[in-house]
């Protein structure tokens, strides 16, 4: 691997960034570098490539390495109650004191970002459902799992696990919440409805909206600080007052007090620091109403247009604070730049000239516009005003509500003018002739509307035919999975097998009394057995590695040269020889030394073993051709 792949911040690396989030959408740029440089690598070792720019082609060539790269960055580990003791201070006690602060009948909504296979979230059903029965659980919790990874939240809506997955899960939850189909375990159906699988980038993407209690474990430590404040700031919108976020145990949000509060800091629990700056907050920003000198020019003719607008409008964002409203709205209803941040209830216009509260929630819990007609208000003596109020829900790009727009429009005149058309009517035969072409106008429309779903039941039947095929891919996923299963636990009976082996071969050595040496074809020792270490003193691995006759041992290694070199070359070679030595002790001795060929099953020679046994009695220094017998001679 060349150098600059051992930098954190190199131009071919952050090309390859660049590169990932203009064509596929995903932005790594916020992960701490060490980590991901580290990811990277290893993928790029897997593939054989030692550059960045070289990878970077691969990637535009090879179109299915984006799928790779992008599993080797996400690190997917989870499990069913991960970190036990802090599962079970939130199931003990954080779980009640959230449901005694919410009425009975409230919903109970919880996000769990970064959820991976899905046990995490599956792991949050129980709980609940253990703290409010399963009649309660459907109907009033909802449980929002995002991830940014598809292979993930795909295997997360199947709810199936194996036998290892729940090996973390007490027993009695197992046989309560899972039902077993053939060697997997299903996640119980009547709950699995209410737990929604959905992608979201908590980097890029909004967060959802008016959670309770939400889990971000072991996610924030992968981004740079940055990043982690930004993210921070969404969850800290997201969360209802008072609402409880839940980290993971190497994540303590030390630097971001403002935002949170500790509850219990040795199981990660934090909760909600109200904020209420002037015109309400957005992801942790003021909304601010007077124009800023930094506002680029499309922003400040989008202000604006809407302080300009010629009907009254006010917005309500999630927490049913007034975010918004225009001069128009100002004049009519008499809402003040200090009413912007109050809460919706509080002001005069929640119920007059109408109930606007319910209207508001109406359109929050369905998500489409609500048209309220025929209004009537008294705004002076004698001064009657007729109104048509149109209700939006303000989807994000996340499709999630995070306000509503209420427009008034001033129909005084319209009403004024239909009351003399009406009187007309029945004086001029032509008002017939207008209602008959209002009524065709009306046909046409209902007949594009017809048109219009006649389409979306065509989309629905594509998305069902896209919905097979992607569980047709989750089945072969599976397929492929068992194979390897299969092929690791060959691979590890054969290690298994490789091991018993290494382990009698070291025991046969271990048990020879006499001294064996095994040298290679450079002369180089590769075993030396306790026989040897007796014989000899030296430790084997003092000796492996090291050049045979370089050894000082007490024996004249040197005359071991013309015995060894020809069992190096010649596999039949085999010679004994007997050599005067001095034993670790300091004894003279005899030593009677066989040498002969390592040979492979196909007959070459691969090196050399020699093995060395003490005669009885001691050999006098002598010229050491006159110590050497042949070993045909023997």
């Amino acid at each position: 691997m060349s150098e600059q792949i051992g930098s954190e911040y190199d131009p071919g690396f952050e090309a390859i960034l660049e590169h990932l989030k203009e064509t596929r959408g995903f932005d790594f740029t916020g992960y701490k570098r060490s980590g991901l440089v580290r990811r990277v690598s290893r993928r790029m070792a897997q593939v054989g490539i030692g550059d960045y720019p070289g990878y970077l082609d691969h990637l535009q060539v090879d179109a299915d390495e984006f799928a790779a790269l992008f599993n080797t960055i996400l690190i997917n580990v989870t499990g069913f109650f991960r970190d036990p003791d802090a599962w079970d201070y939130l199931q003990s006690e954080m779980v009640p004191m959230l449901l005694a602060e919410r009425g009975p009948g409230d919903q109970v909504r919880i996000w769990s970002a970064g959820c991976s296979s899905g046990e995490e979230a599956y792991s949050l059903a129980i709980v609940l459902a253990e703290a409010l029965g399963v009649e309660q659980f459907r109907q009033r919790v909802k449980i929002y799992a995002t991830d940014v990874d598809e292979e993930a939240l795909a295997q997360a809506r199947q709810a199936t696990y194996g036998q290892r997955e729940l090996e973390a899960l007490p027993e009695a939850y197992a046989q309560k919440y899972f039902e077993r189909q053939g060697g997997r375990y299903v996640f119980h159906k009547e709950l699995r409805r209410s737990v929604i699988f959905g992608r979201n980038d908590l980097v890029q993407d909004a967060p959802i909206s008016r959670i309770d209690l939400l889990l971000c474990r072991n996610t924030l430590m992968y981004f740079n600080a940055e990043t982690q404040s930004g993210i921070l700031r969404k969850l800290h919108f997201a969360l209802l007052p008072r609402g409880v976020l839940f980290v993971g145990k190497a994540e303590m949000l030390l630097s971001h007090t403002r935002l949170f509060d500790p509850i219990d800091p040795k199981h990660r629990l934090f909760r909600k620091i109200a904020t209420a700056p002037v015109g309400g907050s957005m992801f942790g920003a003021p909304y601010v109403h007077e124009q800023r000198a930094t506002l680029d020019a499309r922003d400040e003719l989008r202000a604006l247009a809407f302080s300009g607008s010629p009907v009254a409008q006010i917005v309500v964002n999630s927490d049913d604070l007034v975010a918004l409203s225009n001069q128009q709205a100002q004049q009519l209803f008499g809402v003040s730049d200090l009413d912007v941040g109050r809460p919706l209830r509080d002001l005069e216009i929640s119920y007059r000239p109408v109930e606007l509260r319910g209207y508001v929630e109406q359109v929050r819990t369905e998500r489409r516009a609500l048209r309220v007609k025929d209004v009537e208000w008294q705004r002076g003596p004698g001064e009657v005003i007729a109104l048509e109020l149109h209700v939006s829900p303000l989807v994000s790009l996340g499709d999630d509500v995070i306000g509503v727009s209420v427009v008034f429009h001033d129909v005084t005149a319209s009403h004024r003018l239909f009351a003399e058309l009406a009187g007309a009517n029945r004086q001029r035969e032509n008002a017939y002739e207008e209602l008959q072409s209002a009524t065709e106008e009306l046909e046409t429309t209902n007949e594009e509307l017809q048109s219009t779903v006649e389409e979306l039941e065509t989309t629905n039947e594509e998305l069902q035919s896209t919905n097979e095929e992607l569980e047709t891919t989750n089945e072969e996923l599976k397929s492929t999975n068992d194979e390897l299963q299969t092929i690791n636990n060959a691979l590890r009976d054969r290690t298994s097998e490789l091991d018993d082996l290494n382990e009698f071969l070291e025991s046969v050595l271990t048990s020879l009394r006499a001294g064996v040496v095994v040298v290679d074809h450079q002369m180089r020792v590769v075993a030396w057995n306790a026989g040897a270490e007796e014989l000899w003193g030296l430790r084997h691995e003092e000796v492996e590695g090291e050049h045979l006759l370089n050894l000082d041992i007490g024996l004249p290694v040197a005359e071991l040269g013309p015995v060894v070199r020809p069992a190096l070359a010649d596999p039949a070679y085999t010679e004994e020889v007997v050599l005067a030595a001095v034993n670790r002790r300091g004894r003279h001795v005899t030593v009677r030394i066989a040498c002969g060929a390592l040979r492979r099953r196909g007959g070459e020679s691969t090196g050399a073993i020699l093995v060395m046994e003490t005669t009885d009695g001691v050999l006098e220094p002598s010229t050491p051709d006159a110590a050497r017998t042949s070993g045909d001679r023997s």
